[in-house]
């Protein structure tokens, strides 16, 4: 017994640390975050690298990883220059040159929604559907279509995204020696997973939080508008531009109510990617998930398929372009004379606004960055 007790003891393992998101001034409080995946320092971490991983296709010679469509700079979207984005389609491709349903939506304050994913909102807690037989991904957990995590399955499978094989993804992560070690710190043992990849890429994609615009610095006293941006402001947030139903700042810090609307882009509606493809409810035809304003001067190209490059054409559609439909939202009040009409002055004014919006910290904070580089 004295010998056995002479012994050193083997010192216990470090538990992962917990990870506390700070949450901006007026920000919501209650986060998406799924019961089964806390954040922790560690999952960050590792979250980040797998990111970044151009590997994620299992293969070595077909490298794509979330940042080749999610590049920070452009707050976490990606532009017409893009070597993945074709011009003629106006969507990005995959790597089997397979283009995307609809443009993509940047990843900016997910952790603050929670009516649901995609411009059709189709990743959501209550979707009941699992895996997808057109990608030979069995119908099981952890292949749900509920929430951030989902979307990195989806993401290995698709075709149009990196067209990769899930079990091959999962042993090529295993093999590269960073990745086991920091596997056994996030989640207590090296064993590498789907779930386990989808969890870690979940957690770094939820501290992708933006609030330090110009516009959060005006807000805060630290900051001053010149009399057009503050001129935009005024215009934004009245029925004669008409923004603020959709993206009021007085009310909604995250620049989007993050619901479902008909903004009056067409007429017809034929894309098989809107909210009706969820609900089968016929008031949902032509409906989209309303997108952030938050480094809108970034997220280029515009709308659910990607028809504007530019913020002045945007703003000439909701000007002159408004197009009736028997969904069209309520809120686009000027329909019937194609929009609300502003002069050539008043859409400079709002521009300028908008381009406040923008938050240099977000694009530059190295917590978000290539950790590789």
């Amino acid at each position: 017994m004295l010998i056995l007790y002479g012994c050193p003891r083997k010192p216990p393992k470090p538990l992962p640390r917990p990870y506390k998101i700070e949450i901006p001034l007026h920000f919501p409080t209650i986060l998406n975050i799924p019961a089964d995946n806390p954040m922790t320092v560690e999952g960050v971490e590792l979250g980040r690298h797998l990111f970044y991983e151009g590997r994620m296709s299992g293969r070595n010679d077909a490298e794509m990883s979330c940042f080749s469509c999610h590049q920070q700079e452009k707050a976490f979207k990606s532009d017409t220059n893009n070597p993945f984005y074709d011009k003629a389609s106006r969507r990005m491709i995959g790597l089997t040159g397979e283009k995307t349903p609809n443009t993509m939506m940047p990843l900016i304050n997910l952790v603050f929604q929670h009516d649901g994913y995609m411009w059709s909102g189709r990743i959501h807690s209550s979707n009941p559907n699992f895996g997808n037989p057109k990608y030979d991904v069995p119908a099981q957990e952890p292949f749900h279509q509920k929430n951030l995590e989902s979307f990195v399955w989806m993401m290995i499978a698709a075709p149009h995204e990196i067209d990769g094989d899930i079990e091959k993804t999962v042993k090529m992560i295993a093999s590269i020696s960073k990745y086991p070690p920091m596997f056994d710190k996030a989640f207590g043992t090296p064993e590498v997973t789907i779930d386990r990849i989808s969890k870690a890429i979940a957690q770094f994609v939820r501290t992708l939080i933006s609030a330090d615009s110009k516009f959060d610095k005006f807000r805060q006293g630290k900051a001053e508008l010149t009399a057009d941006e503050i001129a935009g402001w005024m215009l934004f947030e009245s029925e004669r531009a008409d923004c603020f139903h959709c993206h009021g700042s007085f009310t909604n810090p995250l620049f989007s109510t993050y619901g479902f609307s008909n903004n009056g882009l067409d007429a017809d509606h034929s894309d098989s990617n809107d909210r009706f493809s969820v609900t089968q409810k016929s008031q949902d035809i032509g409906k989209y998930k309303i997108p952030t304003l938050r480094n809108i001067a970034l997220t280029a190209p515009y709308m659910h398929d990607g028809r504007f490059t530019t913020l002045d054409e945007v703003v000439e559609f909701y000007s002159t372009g408004l197009k009736w439909s028997p969904t069209v939202d309520p809120n686009m009040k000027q329909v019937n004379h194609g929009g609300v009409q502003l002069n050539d002055r008043e859409k400079r004014q709002l521009i300028r606004f908008l381009e406040t919006l923008t938050d240099s910290t977000f694009i530059s904070n190295p917590q978000f960055s290539n950790p590789n580089k």
